[in-house]
């Protein structure tokens, strides 16, 4: 069973569409048992930081997550917001992330007519390209971002997919059965559709 937390943030309904476009059927939870029966997860996320991890902890399904996740290896997926929030913290806010990638959150540099937020379709190049969750995705892949702010990982190895707006940054990260990216897949058509795919029948 795929679980997309509902955790009152965002609109999560067009990831639920979108792995119905891929054949797989999914809920959306805010339901604690209905989480534990889990055996994949879809962590999303959309605005800030900081309301997304006090709208998370107010939840009261971090417990349930953190022994999902962490103690049983269930797989997780982040999606923008919800995969920065994997680290230990944001530039953008003062709220502690879940800390479960060793990882910070920076703004976006102030270039010359470098545009922030960064918003529109960009590629991003696999660093691990033998991950399941990337091994089967065309090297031309092209996924829809819109974000001021980038994922530092202070482990190379934890870097799946780097993508360059002004700098190059990491969008998509990866240890053990914790995965996430920058991007929005449930807005990026066929390439969105394939990366979404190989989480839930490859990972």
């Amino acid at each position: 069973m795929i679980a997309i937390v509902d955790y009152d943030i965002g609109n999560i309904n067009a990831v639920a569409n979108m792995l119905l476009r891929v054949g797989v059927r999914c809920i959306i939870t805010s339901e604690k048992d209905e989480l534990a029966k889990a055996t994949r997860i879809i962590l999303p996320g959309n605005g800030s930081f900081d309301a997304c991890m006090t709208n998370l902890r107010n939840s009261g399904l971090l417990p349930v997550l953190e022994d999902k996740v962490l103690e049983h290896k269930t797989p997780l997926f982040g999606i923008c917001v919800g995969a920065q929030m994997l680290g230990h913290c944001s530039e953008e806010g003062e709220e502690q992330g879940l800390g479960w990638l060793n990882m910070k959150v920076r703004r976006f540099p102030n270039i010359p007519n470098l545009r922030i937020p960064h918003m529109g379709w960009n590629q991003a190049r696999a660093t691990k390209p033998e991950h399941p969750l990337v091994k089967n995705i065309p090297s031309d892949s092209r996924f829809y971002f819109v974000h001021s702010y980038y994922m530092v990982p202070e482990n190379t190895e934890d870097t799946l997919l780097v993508a360059h707006y002004g700098i190059d940054f990491a969008a998509g990260v990866s240890r053990d059965n914790i995965m996430g990216v920058q991007f929005h897949p449930e807005k990026s058509h066929r390439f969105g559709k394939n990366l979404l795919s190989a989480f839930v029948k490859e990972v």
